[in-house]
């Protein structure tokens, strides 16, 4: 019985345990089998990406108070973030990279730059 490529259907020549004809048909599959998987990954990425340079260019400009309704017209999404840090006194901020913020009532919303991540810049 002759066996045939995963991808291609072509004849497959040489080990017996091999499934694809060359290496491009093997990337081929591969990549089909991943691509939903890194599609989600790649789109929650691009969300975390805006969110940080949303925040990034809030801060530079010097601002660390802004209301609420500036983030959502800047198109922030605020249910994505990286990850949550308590401060001694009770105060969570949520970070999205190093730049976080916390609410602070009124809708407005304070910001945050974590002094831990500058020097890997």
């Amino acid at each position: 019985m002759e066996r045939k490529c995963l991808d291609c259907g072509d004849g497959i020549h040489g080990r017996t345990d091999k499934k694809f004809c060359s290496d491009q048909c093997r990337n081929n599959y591969n990549n089909r089998l991943n691509r939903d998987s890194n599609n989600f990954v790649r789109n929650v990425h691009g969300l975390l990406r805006k969110n940080r340079r949303i925040l990034a260019d809030l801060y530079s400009e010097g601002k660390i108070k802004v209301h609420k309704d500036a983030l959502f017209a800047l198109g922030y999404n605020f249910s994505f973030f990286t990850h949550i840090i308590e401060t001694s006194n009770g105060q969570k901020f949520q970070y999205c990279f190093e730049y976080g913020y916390r609410e602070m009532g009124d809708d407005f919303i304070e910001l945050k730059q974590n002094s831990q991540y500058i020097d890997y810049q």
